[in-house]
């Protein structure tokens, strides 16, 4: 695993609508290993490798969930607008960047008095996202000067890398973008035209995906993202979705699409043909990329495949590389005959 390139892609901000920068660290990965780089008009990415073959459409989304600034008071501390999905329980405390005039650096705290003043009572109640606040350590004309309604403010955190595992914030879909990235190095020999999407808005509606693929027209479209791994003490086995450490994940179907048969099928054959480690995924809420992909135009077979993942949508979401590599693997060996898949009905 390339656990540098991985940090430089979940330290670099991007929420849903303000992926700017991230899109830039993105293109400058993807401009050797394909023949065109451009960016379409909602802000998502497509790479393109030309080839003879059908077009296979690649997508994983380059933005995150994070928040916007919604108010300013009079002493300077910042409330917050949601832009996707937290827990606000793993908030308290955390660093965030406030990409204001020039970044600064704030702490999320919720209202109220410090710990040891609590009743246990009070202590019992878990805070509210809209209770919460951002200090910015900075008096209050300052703030006003720098900071905007409508500023985005993400986590400010450092990745934890170990031989097995990598825990971060915002592996929802870096980790994607990642396993896209290092599959298209490993895939030398294609024949497919293959269409690498770095798409926007997926937090917010999978948008980017949709306007990607209505401008791309693919034969065929892999989502690459994120899933849940669920086996944690207090999780029912047989909810569990999948297992860190058990392989890339095929998925059947989830809340936004059904996968092609056939592509569940083929990239099954090809896990079994290379010695990839794999399991197989239903996941019954949540959706991917390949939800808003399916119902461009005419219709997309389409497929996700998944990287498990403990602790989705927290400030630490973590995997094992050995899924990592299984992922990239897998998508690498499709990628490399997908020329050879017929869809036709």
């Amino acid at each position: 695993m390339d656990a540098e390139l991985l940090r430089k892609l979940v330290v670099t901000p991007g929420i849903s609508g303000r992926e700017e920068r991230i899109r830039e660290v993105v293109a400058e990965q993807l401009r050797p290993l394909v023949d065109e780089v451009r960016c379409d008009r909602l802000g998502s990415l497509v790479g393109v490798r030309r080839g003879s073959g059908p077009r296979v459409m690649l997508s994983a989304h380059i933005d995150s969930i994070g928040f916007l600034v919604s108010h300013i008071d009079d002493r300077g501390f910042l409330r917050l607008a949601p832009v996707g999905g937290f827990d606000p329980r793993t908030l308290v405390q955390q660093r965030v960047l406030v990409q204001g005039k020039q970044d600064l650096v704030g702490l999320v705290s919720p209202p109220g008095k410090p710990i040891h003043l609590l009743t246990p009572e009070e202590r019992e109640k878990a805070p509210k996202l809209e209770e919460l606040f951002v200090d910015l350590m900075l008096p209050a004309e300052e703030v006003k000067e720098l900071v905007s309604i409508g500023d985005p403010v993400t986590l400010l955190r450092e990745p934890h890398v170990t031989d097995r595992a990598f825990a971060s914030h915002y592996l929802d879909d870096r980790l994607g973008v990642y396993a896209m990235i290092q599959a298209l190095r490993e895939a030398q020999n294609t024949q497919a035209e293959i269409y690498a999407v770095a798409s926007v808005q997926e937090e917010v509606g999978l948008r980017g995906a949709r306007t990607s693929a209505y401008g791309v027209e693919p034969d065929m479209a892999i989502a690459l993202d994120i899933t849940i791994a669920g086996d944690i003490p207090g999780g029912d086995p047989a909810a569990q979705v999948t297992a860190i450490g058990a392989g890339a994940a095929i998925c059947v179907m989830d809340a936004g699409a059904i996968s092609d048969p056939r592509l569940v099928q083929r990239f099954k054959e090809v896990a079994e043909e290379h010695g990839i480690t794999y399991q197989m995924e239903i996941l019954p809420r949540g959706a991917t990329d390949a939800g808003g992909i399916q119902q461009s135009r005419g219709g997309v077979p389409v497929i996700t495949i998944s990287l498990p993942v403990r602790y989705v949508h927290t400030v630490n979401e973590m995997a094992y590389v050995l899924d990592i590599d299984a992922t990239v693997a897998l998508v690498a060996r499709f990628l490399e005959t997908a020329h050879e898949v017929n869809l036709e009905w």
